[in-house]
């Protein structure tokens, strides 16, 4: 009797080179005007994915729009505020590739942070991709295809104090995200968080001002000595760097890697 053999490789692992090419595809990628949005936004048109690009900055996605023009892709803007959570789910209807990337920070010792902020924080980065991925997952699982990627953080995967908000929602989307790769795995979905540390985008130079304030320090003093203490890499990573990871996750070729962490945070968890 013969014995069984493996199955080959699937047919896009016969090839050697990654496919960058999402032609026909639509994503959706929220906080999509400005920095790792912005820049995320712009990979995938230029893969030649249509993009709904979701945010409250109107005159910030007109722009976006206006760069990405003569990119193999197209960009369609949408002005949503994601504390609206039925619009949001209502706007993932149909999107093949869903980025999770909104966010805000404030950073103060938890017995001064306001109750509202914590709860509008929770709202946008944990409670509203929840409704994106659930309004998102009917269409994904009936075509057998689909791309998750939420934009976590290194303060995902460890905590920092006066950032109660951030970790907690970050540490939140990160049981999410698993769920999602569980279930959707059947249906060929894929569910990866993306973990940098910090980013050269306009939320981390306002945080650089509240780290001094928190710590007592000069503000030129923050960078070195707070935000890049424990990176191994003395640099911020900057957005087009995590746009490469986000395009290289919604390839054929990333079709195993899911309900993980993919973490760019220069060493800083190597501790």
């Amino acid at each position: 009797m013969t014995a069984p053999t493996a199955p080959g490789p699937a047919p896009h692992l016969r090839t050697p080179t990654v496919d960058l090419d999402l032609g026909g595809r639509t994503a959706l990628v929220t906080g999509a005007a400005g920095g790792i949005g912005r820049a995320c936004a712009l990979r995938l048109v230029a893969a030649g994915a249509k993009v709904r690009a979701v945010d409250r900055d109107a005159q910030g996605l007109d722009a976006l729009a206006a760069y990405a023009e003569g990119l193999a892709g197209a960009v369609e803007p949408e002005v949503l505020d994601l504390t609206d959570l039925d619009a949001a789910e209502a706007a993932a209807a149909g999107a093949d590739i869903l980025v999770n990337n909104a966010g805000l920070q404030l950073v103060r010792p938890i017995e001064e942070f306001p109750p509202d902020v914590f709860h509008t924080v929770l709202t946008v980065m944990l409670e509203a991709p929840f409704r994106l991925i659930r309004g998102a997952l009917p269409h994904m699982y009936a075509q057998g295809w689909g791309r998750i990627v939420n934009i976590s953080s290194v303060h995902g995967l460890r905590a920092s104090a006066f950032k109660s908000a951030y970790v907690a929602a970050k540490h939140g989307l990160e049981g999410l995200s698993k769920t999602a790769a569980l279930e959707g795995a059947p249906h060929g979905v894929t569910s990866v968080c993306v973990n940098p540390g910090y980013v050269r985008t306009p939320l981390v130079e306002r945080q650089i001002a509240d780290q001094a304030a928190a710590h007592s320090v000069a503000a030129e003093r923050v960078l070195a000595d707070v935000l890049l203490k424990d990176s191994a890499i003395k640099r911020l990573i900057e957005p087009e760097e995590v746009a490469e990871a986000v395009l290289y996750l919604c390839t054929p070729q990333a079709s195993f890697i899911t309900g993980t962490s993919l973490t760019l945070d220069g060493g800083w968890t190597a501790h």
